[in-house]
């Protein structure tokens, strides 16, 4: 494992954060109003006019063409300099590298250069009420009508979904195969007629997700990723990428432990043993998640698959993240939402989520035992 940087990369890390210092926005809406996220998208033009956007995609699909250390680097900055949410971080980081895996030649030069100019946000349509850890149970389904594909059903949970241009679904194409056999990745525009998206209203009065529903929805043909009903290996390349280090890096833990100490310390708690040991058990589980990080980065910088392995990283990422704002949230006591700001509060709610989306802990265990550890079913 390589824990240094390359002066190009350190020479790459000063140039981001100069950058980001003269050019982060501070009083954007939240992107969970369609202002704000309109806001947003002019923001990720902003970061892609400046070559901010998609480092590590090659530079025919609007790329840089940097090696994933450099991505990491960027990651890094760009949290540290509390950068806005990325609204683009679907079809970025999942939705691009689904198609430059699975995707065709003409798939690839239709949809990657207007994810990354933020022209085409894309939002995620995996989960539905009967199909959430169990993904294979999806029920949305698809026939064939000549060159179309002809979809019926619903999804929830998909983010931006009431405010995205373009929604990748899973959905059944074959009622009689077995339940991962007969499933197909589509990629279906959201002005298409039969296309609703209900925003589902969240805690803090924005539309963050949406219920998407589909009624006889034409779908042309040329719209399917990777075949007829090979969905499940498409789908389960796009979980892994949700899943793995880079999707995460530490940096983001950093700043939240950075807001922890400060609650601490506003509270008064910082000089409370049982504080600082909670604390400081947090910070070195932080430190394991960047070496862990690390080692993720020099095995994809070797041209190396991390595959179930993902799944290790979900883990840690998940459940680090539920237990600094669960610490945050007891620290701050019966009024947090009034003694610390909004931000925190509201990324402690979405913390909640961690362990849930992208795939639960539950689901994760099974995975890191059955096929790494071989252990019995």
């Amino acid at each position: 494992m390589d824990v240094s940087y390359t002066p190009e990369h350190e020479t790459f890390r000063s140039e981001v954060r100069a950058w980001l210092g003269e050019n982060v926005p501070r009083d954007l809406a939240s992107p969970g109003t369609r202002e704000g996220f309109e806001q947003h998208r002019a923001w990720e033009r902003a970061l892609f006019d400046a070559g901010y956007a998609g480092i590590g995609w090659p530079a025919e699909y609007g790329g840089r063409g940097l090696d994933v250390v450099s991505q990491a680097i960027f990651e890094e900055e760009y949290l540290l300099a509390d950068g806005p949410e990325r609204i683009n971080v679907v079809g970025e980081k999942l939705m691009g590298r689904t198609l430059m895996t699975h995707g065709s030649e003409e798939q690839r030069a239709r949809w990657l250069p207007r994810i990354l100019s933020a022209e085409a946000v894309w939002s995620q349509g995996f989960s539905e009420p009967e199909a959430g850890s169990d993904l294979a149970n999806v029920q949305t389904r698809a026939h064939r009508d000549s060159d179309h594909w002809i979809v019926n059903g619903q999804k929830i949970w998909t983010s931006y979904g009431a405010f995205a241009d373009w929604i990748f679904a899973l959905v059944r194409t074959d009622i009689a195969a077995d339940r991962h056999r007969g499933l197909t990745f589509l990629a279906i525009e959201m002005t298409t007629e039969g296309v609703e998206a209900r925003p589902i209203i969240q805690l803090d009065g924005h539309a963050g997700f949406a219920e998407v529903f589909f009624t006889d929805v034409k779908v042309p043909d040329e719209y399917v990723i990777g075949g007829v009903n090979q969905g499940w290996s498409v789908a389960l390349s796009t979980l892994g990428f949700e899943r793995d280090a880079p999707a995460r890096p530490a940096s983001r833990y950093l700043r939240d432990l950075r807001d922890l100490a400060d609650i601490a310390h506003t509270r008064s708690l910082d000089s409370d043993a049982r504080v600082n040991d909670a604390i400081g058990a947090l910070v070195a589980r932080v430190e394991t998640y960047r070496l862990h990080t690390v080692r993720t980065l020099t095995r994809l910088q070797r041209g190396e698959s991390i595959g179930d392995d993902a799944s290790v990283t979900k883990l840690l990422w998940s459940e680090l993240e539920r237990d600094i704002f669960e610490l945050g949230q007891e620290l701050l006591g019966p009024y947090a939402g009034a003694l610390h700001s909004p931000s925190f509060d509201n990324r402690y709610w979405y913390a909640r989520a961690a362990t849930i989306y992208a795939g639960t802990s539950e689901i994760q265990r099974n995975i890191v035992a059955e096929r790494i550890l071989g252990l019995p079913r």
